[in-house]
């Protein structure tokens, strides 16, 4: 009797097998049913494609549609689709009756193997020779035949078990949902990986030098050496002092950028022979810049000056908190190692990597009064900016005390200080709030003598370095270390805390610390003033650029890249130099 329930459990199974066999075919047949009616439709909607004329049963006449005709009818777009969306139907029935087809053969497999595993113990059981000993016998059991019998069954039971394990996956839906949890789970680890790897490739595109740059400054730098006796400095003027002139900050080791900065500013100036440029660069395109400016120069009576970072001799590691940062093996490692291996685990942080946030050119900002000591007002500009208005009305803007004159970039809750600072540190939490509204550099007005006044400068040193004091008091209880060392190392926990070597402040750039430094010190501008973000959102309308006096390229898409953003290159493109010799013989491919 065990066999017979058994037999028909199985037998039970095959017939849920078959039905969804046949709920296969139905769906094959509907299906099937819907291609034929679309097809249809097509046929009925067709018009004929002969040039005759026909005459209906009233006596009209008709002409049909040429080729031509036929091309030019507005008709021909819906016939068009109507074919195309019976075309992919198509495809799409062609596909799933594949799928069917196979589903079908796996199945028909699979009933045919279940029916006959349900036949055999069904004839096991009428099988002559058992039924006689073991069934109909009023005798004693023969155990002989008992143990034939129990082995042929046992043999039937294995075979059945291993075809249901083969076959269980098919109908196990808690087995199905858990596999594709694993599926999830191995894709999900394979888009984190992805878009680490792109954001890694990203951060290596923005932080290369093109080649096109990289020959600019070897033919500025080869035409230096050719021709010396044509570049020589020039004693400065007067105007590179003169208070009442315009003047602008900036730091750049781009010399292509540089240059269109100060073509954009120059061809929008209503009075050029105003406006007074300070350009300060690295040691290494000091010279191909001079002789770039040599080569063209400005247009107007416009004032320019070319400096090198190494000329300001006051900017030494004693003075310079960032100078002294450098020193830092861990930082270097930090900024300087690019191997993916070495890259954060977030992917958002990635960017705040790049070695230009320890670079003292991209820190003078915080210098400016003791750069131009002799200046009240100075406008700093970044490098991937391009001016598009004159911006000398910058210059009479009431600043009613304050030190820096910038565009806001708070909106919601978005572009706020807590975005920038480490409030879970004691010290930031006392002294700022995490709702204040954050703001842009790259086109900033600053009143230097408020500067002076208020001790910016020192500001900027007390947060870039906020405990140097204790490094002497370490030193001196180093001698005596084995009596003092919990108090030793408590200071020394201190210091790392309090400086941010180990970005606990604050994630590292200019802007966090100018946010600092100008907490209290910044006066909002219009915010048609500076326009942010081409080099990183596609989505800023033309209307809010053309309003702009400046626009910015921030982000990691800069102009002079390849990985430039098209939509915005040519307001960029449009300022540089293309009849420069030296720009056609580079290939910039503006």
């Amino acid at each position: 009797m065990a066999v017979a329930v058994r037999g028909n459990r199985v037998g039970s199974s095959g017939g849920s097998v078959l039905r969804s066999f046949f709920s296969y075919r139905i769906f094959v047949s509907a299906m099937f049913t819907l291609l034929f009616l679309a097809t249809l439709s097509v046929l009925l909607t067709s018009h004929p494609s002969h040039n005759d004329s026909v005459v209906d049963a009233s006596g009209n006449a008709h002409v049909r549609r040429s080729f031509l005709a036929w091309q030019s009818d507005p008709v021909k777009t819906r016939l068009d689709l109507i074919y195309n969306q019976a075309n992919n139907h198509i495809a799409l029935v062609n596909a799933y009756a594949t799928y069917a087809r196979k589903l079908k053969l796996e199945i028909s497999k699979q009933l045919k193997m279940f029916d006959d595993l349900a036949q055999n113990f069904s004839d096991l059981q009428l099988k002559q020779t058992y039924r006689t000993a073991l069934f109909e016998s009023d005798g004693p059991v023969d155990e002989d035949v008992l143990r034939q019998f129990e082995k042929e069954v046992k043999d039937k039971v294995k075979i059945a078990r291993l075809m249901i394990a083969e076959n269980k996956e098919s109908y196990d839906n808690q087995l199905k949902i858990q596999k594709l949890k694993d599926t999830i789970f191995a894709v999900n680890e394979l888009l984190v990986k992805a878009k680490k790897n792109g954001v890694f490739a990203s951060l290596i595109a923005a932080k290369s030098t093109p080649k096109s740059l990289h020959c600019l400054a070897m033919r500025l730098m080869e035409e230096r050496i050719a021709h010396p006796e044509k570049y020589v400095d020039d004693e400065p003027g007067p105007e590179l002092e003169d208070p009442n002139l315009y003047h602008y900050a900036l730091f750049s080791d781009n010399v292509i950028a540089i240059s269109v900065v100060v073509n954009s500013v120059v061809k929008n100036a209503e009075e050029p022979w105003k406006h007074v440029f300070h350009v300060v660069t690295d040691r290494m395109n000091f010279a191909a810049t001079k002789v770039w400016f040599k080569m063209r120069p400005l247009q107007g009576g416009a004032h320019i000056e070319i400096k090198a970072v190494d000329d300001f001799k006051f900017l030494n590691p004693s003075y310079a908190p960032v100078l002294k940062q450098l020193q830092s093996a861990k930082l270097r490692k930090y900024y300087f190692e690019t191997r993916a291996e070495n890259t954060s685990t977030d992917v958002n942080n990635m960017k705040y990597r790049n070695p230009k946030y320890l670079s003292m050119l991209n820190h003078l900002r915080f210098y400016l009064p003791e750069l131009y000591p002799k200046l009240h007002k100075i406008l700093f500009l970044d490098d991937d900016v391009v001016i598009q208005k004159d911006l000398t009305a910058l210059w009479r803007i009431d600043m009613d005390g304050k030190v820096n004159g910038a565009v806001s970039t708070c909106f919601g809750s978005f572009h706020r200080y807590s975005e920038y600072l480490n409030f879970s540190h004691p010290l930031i939490k006392q002294k700022f709030s995490p709702r204040a509204c954050a703001w842009a550099f790259g086109m900033n007005i600053f009143d230097l003598d408020a500067w002076r006044q208020e001790k910016c400068t020192e500001q900027y040193h007390y947060w870039q370095d906020l405990v140097s004091h204790y490094a002497l008091a370490i030193y001196y209880l180093n001698i005596l270390l084995v009596i003092y060392i919990p108090i030793i190392w408590s200071l020394n926990h201190m210091v790392n805390e309090c400086q941010n070597e180990d970005r606990s402040l604050w994630k590292m750039g200019t802007l966090p610390a100018g946010l600092v430094t100008f907490y209290s010190t910044t006066k909002p501008l219009d915010k048609a003033w500076h326009v942010l973000g081409l080099g990183i959102n596609p989505s800023i309308s033309m209307e809010e650029i053309e309003k702009a006096a400046v626009i910015h390229f921030s982000g990691d898409m800069k102009p002079w890249l390849d990985i430039a953003m098209n939509l915005y290159k040519h307001l960029w493109t449009k300022y540089v130099d293309n009849e420069m010799e030296f720009v056609q013989m580079c290939n910039f491919g503006m």
